[in-house]
């Protein structure tokens, strides 16, 4: 090696950290497996079982769906649902008390959402999407679940969505006025947005309105229908915002960048939550095992502090891939629940754990 391509090697080394030298990235990757940063402790309030996948990282990511009136979900009467993944084996439909509901062995999903404002055969439908990794069927795959359904109802594969990404990461639901969107987000940094319909076989469609490339392996996203937006975060390199509208293209605002103590990564799954104080953006910063927020309602996102969940009447959480929330009445949580994935559950393998939204608003004084 000659002594000037030494040096600079080693000044690209010595800025790693810093700026990744010519990609711009910064990979902390916190302080090793368990190592939690600082934040305002809150505890989660219970969890649901292990998934079935025992040995390997297997729970990814979750979402939340609540109901004004309660439904029927395989013979037992809810006021709503979680839904979680085991990217080694399917999908988990839990009650909001963590019990599970049903189980769902569809293969590789990694990431979930749910929305309203699908009718299949004139019937309202809760709509579930997950980003699909299962080689033959690689794309989004589609569930419904019918709200208004009897007996052993419970949620049902609807079909698939293919696409050019080789392999499915990140996934998130959208509505802009009627139209129901579909984002999803590759593993190398793809990103595809759809807009969903139903044909007259009541089969879904879905039309691509946005190509884009994020650059570097992503995956969390969210989106913030009431400022028209769209967040995903680029897991090395920080948190951006992209317009909701598909014709925004490519153009973005990196609202934050990775960081000690901020966001640390790999930064990994987003959610939005809304209550009467402001709507808010929560990320997990997996490599400190925190979350910070920020309020998403002004003309800029604010920075307000970071949680982390230590142990109470369940175990705290370290490592989180995922995490969603639900505002309002969400059963027995009355201004709404965020449900985290834990990556090292004190017994058995991973899980979910649901915390209540009036603890997190109250440790950062929201």
């Amino acid at each position: 090696m000659r002594p000037s391509l030494a040096r600079s090697l080693t000044a690209c080394a010595a800025l790693a950290l810093l700026a990744a030298c010519a990609t711009h990235e910064v990979d902390y990757q916190g302080e090793g497996a368990g190592f939690v940063g600082p934040g305002a402790p809150v505890m989660a309030v219970l969890e649901t079982p292990s998934v079935g996948t025992a040995g390997q990282d297997a729970a990814d990511d979750p979402a939340v769906w609540a109901s004004a009136s309660p439904v029927m979900i395989m013979g037992q009467q809810t006021s709503g649902f979680v839904a979680g993944t085991d990217k080694k084996s399917g999908l988990y439909i839990y009650g909001l008390d963590g019990q599970i509901l049903q189980f769902l062995p569809e293969g590789l999903l990694n990431n979930v959402d749910v929305v309203e404002g699908l009718s299949v055969g004139g019937r309202p439908q809760v709509v579930l999407g997950a980003s699909d990794r299962t080689p033959g069927k690689t794309g989004i795959s589609l569930y419904t679940f019918d709200p208004a359904g009897t007996g052993q109802n419970g949620v049902r594969y609807w079909g698939a969505v293919a696409t050019d990404v080789v392999e499915p990461y990140g996934f998130c639901f959208a509505r802009r006025g009627a139209e129901v969107h579909a984002i999803l987000v590759g593993h190398e940094g793809e990103l595809r947005q759809f807009i969903l319909g139903v044909d007259a076989a009541g089969r879904p469609t879905a039309r691509l309105v946005r190509t884009a490339e994020i650059g570097t392996i992503s995956e969390g996203c969210a989106a913030d229908e009431a400022t028209d937006a769209l967040y995903i975060n680029e897991e090395n390199v920080g948190l951006w915002r992209y317009g909701l509208n598909p014709a925004s293209g490519a153009a973005r605002t990196l609202i934050q960048p990775i960081a000690k103590d901020i966001l640390v990564a790999d930064a990994e799954g987003l959610t939005t939550i809304a209550d009467a104080s402001g709507r808010y953006l929560i990320a997990s910063s997996q490599g400190d095992s925190t979350f910070p927020v920020w309020r998403i309602d002004g003309a800029a996102p604010e920075y307000k502090g970071r949680f982390k969940i230590v142990d109470g009447a369940v175990d705290g959480v370290t490592g989180t891939d995922g995490l969603a929330a639900a505002s309002g009445q969400v059963g027995p949580f009355p201004d709404g629940l965020v449900v985290i994935q834990d990556d090292v559950n004190d017994v058995g393998t991973q899980n979910f754990k649901y915390v209540d939204w009036r603890d997190i608003r109250r440790a950062l004084g929201l």
